[in-house]
């Protein structure tokens, strides 16, 4: 049977989501090449990680993106289920403080009918208060959708890599794509900083890049991505001020608004913004007083009191990459043939995840007439890390009895064991990441997630992965940079 050789550029979620639909097929052999040295850390990292009703997308104005965060609505409750991804669907509200206010709230409401989005209803004043007892007391009512989830969308890309490297796709981190190289009106392939890959089929899901990766293949050269910074406030777990659904302001033509939730990890956060940065500036995290204090704003519109800023524990920022429209460019192209454009994914992209990797299966069957045979032994289920938190005693006992690494905590805030670690390592090594960092084990076991962001655990969790891979603890990766500063080894042994 021929084998047709599938590159796919970009291991977020929508790279991850369409490798993990095509593994399903004996005749395509797919490989996801991604410039980061763990998957899911560019647009798909930092997000509010909300599953969208999909009342807000206009689907005269916006056709595709309203079916497509209809469809992945649905399809997340299947792929939560499959794949072990934390998750759940509080539903969500609008909440209006004025007349005006709820004039454009009513907006949503005809959307919500013109898309075929079940249960959405305007609430009054004492429902919404029955509804959400955190919500400003002075807000006068709110749209509810209960159809809208959380998700962790970290875990979410880590699980689909899992799964589709399971089904036989192979994945190449720390590997940057320079150029689509074309030869004869075809694609031929893609030239690496590693070196040159061949394919048949090259599926562009880059992100913030995917608009150079499509200048490199000839590809709508007008098209370009600016980044929007989106700035976030995440409180300590213990902090009370937790809304039970999810909550929002008012939406903008910018903006779906500024949100206020309680994370799958129970967490209250806030965010985002909306700053449109200019478009050599696609690395631009950093966090700025001014948006911490817009946050504070706008989160007490939402809340039944302002939030606290002394227990916000993390500040950080994600870039979301706003196509020219607002549309979507999801296209396979004659020429070159074997070319297609999964770019300028902005919200809600990580919710039409599932659905756009589906869309781009029916693009490659319907223009390179693909004769896709399915796999029998296709496995849909993946299994998450054995973790030690929320476990009885019982459980516990008898975890410990067949490995006591899983009695020893080396994380107190998130309640982590070194056998955690471990296995987080073992997986990493088996999708193949290269470089164990230590932000890919805090994605994947919480490991610094909690109030002392790794003050305490840090060094014991590159104890571990130095014992488990060799690296030296001073040379433990963080992100892009090692953890050593001074003798770590002596800080590690209390000589300093």
């Amino acid at each position: 049977m021929a084998r047709l050789r599938v590159v796919i550029v970009g291991a977020g979620v929508v790279g991850a989501s369409i490798a993990r639909v095509l593994s399903r097929f004996e005749n395509l052999d797919v490989v996801i090449v991604e410039k980061e040295p763990d998957v899911g850390w560019g647009v798909s990292k930092a997000n509010t990680s909300i599953i969208h009703p999909c009342h807000e997308e206009d689907p005269e104005k916006y056709p595709l993106r309203a079916r497509l965060c209809l469809e992945g609505n649905k399809l997340w409750r299947e792929w939560v289920r499959e794949l072990s991804i934390p998750a759940r669907w509080p539903g969500e509200v609008i909440v209006y403080h004025t007349e005006e206010e709820e004039v454009e709230v009513r907006k949503y409401l005809r959307l919500a009918e013109a898309n075929g989005v079940p249960g959405v209803r305007l609430l009054g004043r004492e429902e919404l208060r029955e509804l959400e007892p955190n919500v400003n007391p002075e807000a006068v009512g709110g749209l509810y959708a209960p159809t809208a989830g959380l998700i962790s969308p970290f875990e979410a890309v880590i699980a689909i890599v899992e799964n589709a490297v399971e089904n036989g796709v192979r994945l190449l981190t720390e590997t940057r794509v320079e150029r689509v190289v074309v030869k004869d009106g075809r694609v031929a392939g893609v030239e690496t900083d590693r070196g040159f890959i061949a394919a048949d089929i090259v599926v562009n899901a880059a992100g913030l890049y995917a608009d150079r990766v499509s200048h490199t293949a000839g590809v709508e050269e007008w098209f370009r991505i600016r980044p929007r910074r989106g700035q976030y406030l995440l409180f300590d777990e213990d902090y009370p001020l937790k809304p039970q659904r999810v909550l929002h302001t008012v939406p903008t033509p910018k903006t779906k608004g500024v949100y206020a939730i309680t994370t799958v990890h129970g967490n209250l956060m806030v965010g985002p913004t909306a700053e449109d940065l200019p478009e050599e500036a696609r690395e631009e995290v950093s966090t700025t007083r001014e948006g911490v204090e817009l946050l504070l704003d706008e989160a007490s519109k939402l809340l039944r009191e302002r939030p606290d800023p002394k227990r916000v524990i993390r500040f950080f920022a994600g870039l979301r990459p706003e196509p020219p429209d607002g549309n979507w460019l999801i296209k396979a192209y004659a020429e070159p043939w074997g070319f297609v454009n999964v770019a300028g994914i902005r919200s809600p992209g990580l919710t039409a995840a599932p659905a756009i990797a589906n869309y781009v299966l029916e693009l490659l069957a319907r223009e390179y007439s693909l004769d896709l045979v399915e796999k029998r032994n296709w496995r849909p289920f993946r299994q998450d890390i054995t973790r030690v938190r929320g476990r009885s005693l019982q459980e516990l006992d008898e975890l410990i009895r067949k490995n006591p690494d899983y009695g020893e905590i080396v994380c107190y805030c998130k309640f982590v064991s070194k056998a955690e670690v471990a296995e987080a390592v073992e997986r990493m090594r088996r999708i193949g990441v290269k470089t164990v960092t230590l932000d890919g084990l805090k994605f994947r076991v919480y490991v610094g997630f909690g109030k002392c962001q790794g003050s305490f655990c840090r060094t014991r969790v590159a104890k571990i992965v130095s014992e488990l891979t060799g690296v030296e603890v001073k040379d433990v990766v963080v992100k892009y940079s090692s953890l050593g500063v001074g003798d770590v080894k002596a800080a590690w042994r209390g000589e300093v």
